[in-house]
């Protein structure tokens, strides 16, 4: 029986690639020569640390941008507050990972809502999409690509 899974996953080789990319990017704009600007990656989390707020931000939206070249879609990032401790600003950025129960629930909803032939089933922070027909597994692609979900979208594990 046909089957894919529904999750929300950061490729951590391209996160990577990312920050590299937008701290090249801040190393050689005219506006940060001689600032201490800089991206530190630990597993899912991005801290962005500068002098002024308003570096932080354009640092914020060079990473969003690295982020979009890179394949990951910007609505992972989950950006904090710009804390400021003596002479640096600091900003925490986080990139989700996973859907949680509310979200699936949601997803199972669509679907079923949709009254599609297709079976859903909530497995820890994915759901597995399961019909009698590829066909009707694409047309539940295409709703869940076009839904709102708060999050974004990947469609893995397809198998015929």
């Amino acid at each position: 029986m046909p089957s894919f899974d529904v999750v929300s996953e950061v490729d951590l080789h391209q996160l990577t690639n990312a920050v590299d990319q937008a701290g090249r990017i801040v190393t050689n704009r005219f506006d940060f020569k001689g600032v201490q600007a800089s991206f530190v990656r630990e597993e899912r989390t991005v801290v962005i640390t500068a002098e002024a707020e308003i570096q932080v931000s354009q640092m914020e939206d060079m990473l969003r941008t690295a982020l979009i070249k890179c394949g990951i879609e910007p609505g992972a990032m989950d950006c904090g507050e710009p804390v400021t401790t003596g002479r640096q600003v600091k900003q925490t950025v986080v990139l989700r990972h996973g859907l949680d129960s509310a979200q699936c629930k949601d997803v199972v909803k669509r679907i079923k809502d949709a009254k599609m032939k297709v079976q859903t089933q909530i497995q820890g922070d994915q759901v597995r999409v399961t019909g009698k027909k590829r066909d009707d597994l694409q047309q539940a692609i295409a709703l869940l690509r076009e839904a709102e979900v708060g999050v974004p979208l990947q469609f893995t594990n397809f198998r015929d």
